[in-house]
């Protein structure tokens, strides 16, 4: 089966295809398809829901009217305990007053709410939207989807990975040690969360 990953983020993509290797899929990802005629603004689609789950609804539904093959999309936001209700990113985690943050701002910005409040736990809220056809749509904002709990920490990880700037914030909980310093299986492993695995199996035995 042939899968459209739904993302503008290289690095997601590339995420995603390590974590589903074992099955018998191929993901592609918007480079893939035939997309040049299309303006950049008609391949940004505003995240307008409520939940990770409507974004990720929103986004599937949008690239499947637009390039008709199966498709899946997937939205996070993101809790830290102990953080005001004023300061929680929730589905904004990349956006501050508007303003999309890049890369090294991402890095600077929690950074700086690491140095303010001490190390910070965290945890991801994940969901994903897949649609194969029109009559035929998986969807789901289980906790297994979610992230293990994680520190995000004051001082960057020399390590930068383009996509995923909160990872050189990112310490191991129990270990207190960067994730980045952690062998590139347990890497691998930890990049998507376990539970999507388990939802495209759930999907295959119902298909």
């Amino acid at each position: 089966m042939r899968l459209l990953y739904g993302t503008g983020n290289p690095a997601k993509l590339d995420a995603m295809k390590k974590r589903l290797k074992e099955l018998d899929i191929e993901i592609i990802g918007l480079k893939d398809v035939d997309c040049c005629t299309l303006q950049k603004e008609e391949l940004d689609i505003p995240e307008q829901g409520a939940t990770p789950l409507e974004n990720a609804r929103q986004k599937a539904q949008t690239y499947y009217k637009r390039f008709g093959i199966p498709v899946f999309s997937c939205d996070s936001g993101l809790f830290i305990y102990g953080l005001p209700d004023e300061l929680q990113p929730g589905l904004h985690v990349w956006t501050r007053n508007g303003k999309t943050l890049s890369d090294e701002e991402m890095i600077a910005y929690y950074g700086g709410l690491a140095k303010r409040y001490g190390n910070l736990t965290a945890r991801y809220q994940n969901a994903i939207c897949l649609i194969l056809n029109e009559n035929t749509v998986f969807e789901s904002m289980a906790d297994s989807l979610a992230s293990q709990p994680f520190l995000i920490t004051a001082k960057p990880h020399s390590i930068r990975k383009e996509g995923f700037p909160l990872d050189s914030l990112s310490l191991d909980p129990k270990s207190g040690r960067y994730y980045y310093d952690s062998q590139p299986e347990e890497l691998d492993r930890m990049a998507v969360e376990s539970g999507f695995l388990e939802f495209f199996r759930n999907v295959f035995m119902e298909t």
